[in-house]
């Protein structure tokens, strides 16, 4: 499998911010719009905050959560891989003082924060996936099919490929890959071509340029636009999105205090799956077999489903926040250590 992590030789000397596809990662928006959160009634009531407790917000994003967590009392650390998305928190929660602080990074290397190597651990981790409504709604961040921006999409400066990266240097085959599998494209093989063939004459750096070219391969039919689903999986591949949740699934006990809740949103059928047979297989105290004799003890039993179903978000949300219709919310509690 093919690649590159800077196809042109353009990479900045900063080391991540690339010539070809510039990004602003450094503007900070100091008031309450920047990102409207799913599940804040459902989020404060499953994460039990409140004084005394240390709550992780392994996805900051706007900090609308973090918010909710420090108004009941409890201490927050954000984390977030985007700088701008740090920046803007630390304006809007400064009231909080001390009992809030950020660290930037991936929330797959939570073990390696300043507090959990110190020792600390979490009485809750949050975790939402996906983009904030900033990433998608800011046309220089590349997220966005309807906006003309730089092709980029990457949600912080440890992306090792931006998506122009992606479209521009990945083999075909490549390609057709991440738009069936991460996208769950029908039409991937038509639109892959359709790329290497236009990016021979002249190679993308724009997101409607990206756009145009997938719409002119399949048509439009109905009102979700034809790009819709490729720039989720172009998305997902440049900041390497399932990897990161696995990795964040296995770490999330050395990260949880015994008793400690896990709280998991997703938008999607691919994450969604992920963590539902996680949760499932780590939540079963025996696991069988149809050739064993009987069914035996389960070595990853490690946490109890509170909830033994995905919750919805209700219909008065999804009228205030459309976005939140295809949200579900997981939660888990882990369990004392065996004796």
């Amino acid at each position: 499998m093919r690649r590159v992590d800077d196809p042109t030789g353009t990479r900045a000397a900063s080391g991540w911010l690339s010539a070809r596809v510039p990004a602003d990662f450094s503007v900070s928006t100091p008031d309450g719009g920047y990102h409207v959160s799913v599940f804040p009634a459902e989020t404060l009531e499953w994460m039990d905050a409140r004084e005394g407790r240390f709550i992780i917000d392994g996805t900051l994003g706007g900090g609308g959560h973090s918010e909710l967590f420090l108004k009941a009392g409890a201490r927050v650390l954000g984390v977030d891989r985007d700088p701008e998305a740090l920046a803007h928190a630390r304006v809007r929660l400064a009231p909080f003082g001390d009992r809030f602080t950020t660290w930037q990074g991936n929330f797959a290397d939570l073990h390696e924060s300043p507090e959990i190597r110190q020792g600390e651990r979490a009485d809750g981790l949050l975790l939402d996936l996906g983009v904030s409504s900033r990433q998608l709604d800011s046309a220089e961040r590349g997220f966005s099919f309807m906006r003309e921006g730089p092709l980029d999409m990457r949600m912080g400066p440890a992306s090792r490929h931006s998506a122009a990266d992606i479209v521009n240097a990945w083999d075909e085959a490549d390609l057709a890959r991440i738009l069936f599998q991460l996208g769950e494209e029908p039409k991937a093989r038509r639109i892959a071509a359709a790329i290497v063939k236009q990016r021979a004459s002249r190679p993308f750096t724009t997101t409607l340029q990206l756009a145009s070219c997938i719409e002119a391969a399949v048509g439009r039919h109905g009102r979700t636009h034809p790009a819709t689903r490729s720039f989720q999986a172009i998305r997902m591949a440049a900041n390497e999105e399932l990897e990161s949740l696995a990795a964040a699934l296995a770490a999330a006990p050395a990260v949880l205090k015994p008793g400690g809740h896990l709280l998991i949103i997703t938008f999607h059928s691919l994450e969604d799956r992920m963590v539902k047979r996680h949760l499932r297989h780590h939540s079963a105290p025996f696991i069988d077999d149809p050739g064993w004799p009987e069914p035996k003890p389960n070595p990853d039993y490690q946490f109890e489903l509170l909830s033994r179903k995905a919750i919805l978000p209700t219909d008065g949300e999804i009228t205030l926040n459309p976005r939140a219709r295809s949200a579900k919310l997981r939660v888990a509690r882990l369990l004392e250590p065996a004796p």
